[in-house]
């Protein structure tokens, strides 16, 4: 567990991601989003790829908190119940929670370059699809592992071109995403 001012240092780095890119994240600029004094993220983050790591262990975080929600709705093994909690989910992650998943993408582009970043990425990527795989199981999916690989997939893909493709800067529509996490559900329970 990480302290109250290394959380909002974390915070305020995705914020910088999101907001000005990778080549935007530098200790300065995280100083100025936390609005700490000149030199507190070097402080607490030495150098970038302690930032970097920072970073992806916070995304870390904010998932496995809302995946730890979701399977908690969905014990009494309701596939309706899976297909409301990811359309909520997608239109969080649209809404609120978008800086988030631009962060997360540049993130991503990073670990091309970084193979620590990389490292960290693929290994909550994974519990992430080990998770969703305990969902689909208690939902009677016939081959879990691979279904929560093609659900995040699909999540994934939902996500990227809302945020940064082609329907990037269009409005939400919460029942097309409901019709979309309805589709998922019944094709990743199909027998």
């Amino acid at each position: 567990m990480i302290s109250a001012r290394h959380r909002l240092v974390a915070d305020a780095a995705l914020d910088v991601l999101a907001e000005h890119g990778s080549r935007g994240l530098t200790h300065r600029a995280v100083d100025t989003a936390a609005g700490l004094p000149p030199g507190s993220t070097s402080y607490y983050y030495r150098s970038r790829a302690a930032l970097l790591s920072a970073c992806v262990e916070r995304l870390v975080e904010a998932d496995y908190a809302e995946l730890d929600a979701l399977t908690a709705m969905i014990k009494a093994a309701d596939p309706a119940a899976l297909t409301g909690s990811v359309a909520a989910i997608l239109h969080r992650w649209l809404t609120a929670g978008r800086q988030r998943h631009l962060a997360r993408y540049e993130l991503t582009l990073e670990s091309v370059r970084r193979p620590e970043v990389a490292a960290e990425l693929r290994r909550s990527g994974g519990e992430l699809r080990r998770r969703i795989a305990v969902i689909l199981t208690e939902l009677g999916a016939a081959d879990p592992a691979r279904q929560a690989n093609w659900l995040v997939a699909c999540i994934d893909g939902i996500l990227f071109d809302n945020i940064a493709g082609v329907h990037a800067g269009s409005p939400v529509d919460a029942a097309d995403l409901h019709a979309a996490a309805d589709s998922l559900v019944a094709a990743v329970l199909r027998r």
